[in-house]
């Protein structure tokens, strides 16, 4: 059975970056070699992606111009991507979810294969929250406040979760990898 891991970059106060330049601009300061490497690690282990459509339509402007190693990688997976206003054919080796979300996420998650990954926090995490579909979240906290934007979990309601582990990075960045234990 394939896991779903969800894997969101916030800044300490938990503001997520989504368009805004300016914090996509602070974190990369934080991308030291073990951030990298981190990063590049949690890429090359899934073998689709997860994305809401903002995901998805901010990554398929990025990556597709991109080079190297994570590129080709991220490129040529499959990426499953929710929507209730997205029309098919999508672009970028891209299938839209129809229907139920969560009953296709529960499907996807019955394939054989290493994993499925998505990035940031949004709907679609709410979603697989609720139906206890998310086997693993990785919080990636770097060490500034943004102060205003959208916070990781906002009207989410409340979710326990246990501890996994936490790993500190060169650059102050720390990941925390947490399983969900459900509503509480």
């Amino acid at each position: 059975m394939r896991k779903v891991i969800v894997e969101a970059e916030v800044s300490l106060d938990g503001i997520m970056g989504a368009d805004n330049e300016n914090f996509w601009n602070l974190i990369f300061q934080f991308h030291s070699a073990d951030v990298t490497a981190y990063l590049d690690d949690l890429l090359l282990m899934p073998d689709a992606l997860l994305l809401g459509r903002e995901t998805y339509e901010s990554f398929a402007q990025i990556w597709p111009t991109m080079e190297g190693k994570s590129a080709d990688k991220i490129n040529s997976m499959p990426k499953y991507v929710a929507s209730r206003t997205l029309k098919e054919p999508l672009e970028w080796n891209a299938t839209l979810i129809k229907g139920d979300v969560a009953e296709s996420i529960k499907k996807l998650k019955q394939e054989p294969g290493e994993g499925l990954l998505q990035y940031g926090v949004g709907e679609l995490t709410h979603t697989m929250l609720k139906e206890g579909l998310v086997d693993e979240l990785r919080i990636l906290v770097y060490p500034f406040t943004f102060g205003e934007g959208t916070r990781a979990f906002e009207h989410m309601g409340i979710h326990t979760l246990k501890l996994l582990d936490t790993r500190t990075f060169t650059s102050g960045a720390m990941v925390h990898r947490y399983q969900p234990q459900g509503p509480a």
